[in-house]
């Protein structure tokens, strides 16, 4: 019959338990394998709840939005450079003229503003799992263990 150490014990179920992490647990305080595993479930849900950030969202609408307002302030900027030509035209042709600018440039607002919102999705999770694997080693250190990657 083949018998495993308690050491070689403990590190294989903390191996086998916590494959993502990819780090090695050594029990410090002759911990057993049950306390072990208790321990590392524990800290994970310590460390899963250490980071609950909202999600980040709107950043189309708020691209949009600028691109209208950025929009509609151009063409008015455009108009006031040619006072001669924009004075004789018909006040409803320059409110359709900015109206028109101002729905292109919030088409290309909304696109800036989504690439800006997947961009900060991403280092929001970069940040959580950092902060994850984090709260992760200090719990496990704080009750007697030994975490090396």
């Amino acid at each position: 019959m083949c018998r495993f150490s308690p050491l070689g014990l403990c590190l294989a179920v903390s191996l086998l338990s916590v494959p993502a992490l990819a780090e090695t647990v050594v029990p410090l305080k002759g911990q057993s394998s049950q306390q072990v595993q208790l321990d590392i479930n524990d800290c994970h849900n310590v460390a899963n709840s250490a980071s609950t950030a909202p999600p980040v969202t709107g950043g189309r609408v708020r691209g949009a939005a600028v691109g209208a307002a950025a929009g509609a302030v151009g063409a008015q900027v455009r108009g006031n450079q040619h006072d001669e030509v924009y004075d004789r035209v018909d006040d409803d042709v320059k409110q359709e003229y900015r109206q028109n600018r101002a729905k292109e440039t919030a088409a290309a607002g909304a696109v800036v503003g989504g690439s800006r919102q997947r961009q900060e999705r991403r280092e929001q999770r970069r940040t959580s799992e950092s902060t994850n694997a984090s709260a992760y080693t200090s719990c496990l250190q704080g009750r007697g263990y030994q975490v090396s990657p």
